[in-house]
């Protein structure tokens, strides 16, 4: 009977990872298709991308990312990410 509840709760946990997943997925093709229209519609870009160069011009990458983690609301690897693209 144990046996059944684990290998139920483990289909359920595994279904919903592969969800999770392609939701993810979706929010990136997304974010790709706004980055693109933003692009080609020459819209000016976040304000914050201005003080964020010049934190990464003094050498303070670490302060960088936390304020565009906290500002743009980012994870730490998006946010390392988004300071990369910056550099």
């Amino acid at each position: 009977m144990e046996y059944i509840l684990i290998i139920i709760s483990l289909l359920i946990i595994m279904n919903l990872w592969a969800k999770v997943s392609k939701l993810e997925g979706r929010i990136k093709g997304m974010q790709y298709t706004i980055n693109q229209l933003t692009q080609q519609l020459g819209l000016p870009e976040h304000p914050i991308n201005d003080e964020l160069r010049q934190l990464i011009k003094e050498g303070e990458d670490v302060k960088a990312i936390k304020k565009a983690r906290e500002t743009l609301g980012l994870s730490l690897l998006e946010g390392k990410e988004y300071i990369d693209k910056l550099k």
